[in-house]
């Protein structure tokens, strides 16, 4: 029986530049991995811990913003302190949803309008 696992995650943005700085800024966020065509860019971003990565894909020509339907999926990541980082994402000013209850998750907004969601690390 052959066994999959979790690889990469892609998001398209308009501004790789933009997102790269997001990403660091926010979840600390790093390239591992990078590809180029004469028509798009790659770079696979991780996290440090895992091998999962999240995909950002720049098309060289794309000029709109990509539509992102009634955002029914999101990104999830955890932290061991959910407070240092709402905290944090609020003064980004990236927030776009509370947490309704103390330490609870939130989410917030990357540039290009995709959600994600940051929950504690659950003991």
């Amino acid at each position: 029986m052959r066994v999959y696992r979790f690889d990469h995650f892609n998001f398209n943005v308009l501004d790789l530049e933009r997102s790269l700085k997001f990403y660091d800024e926010a979840l600390g966020l790093r390239p591992v991995r990078e590809r180029r065509t004469d028509s798009y860019r790659l770079v696979f971003l991780g996290d440090g811990e895992t091998g999962f990565c999240l995909e950002l894909t720049w098309l060289f020509d794309r000029k709109e913003p990509y539509d992102l339907g009634e955002q029914e999926f999101h990104l999830a990541l955890m932290t061991d302190d959910i407070e240092a980082s709402l905290q944090k994402h609020e003064a980004m000013g990236c927030v776009v949803q509370r947490p309704k209850v103390p330490g609870g998750f939130y989410f917030l907004e990357d540039p290009d309008g995709y959600w994600i969601e940051i929950i504690p690390v659950r003991k």
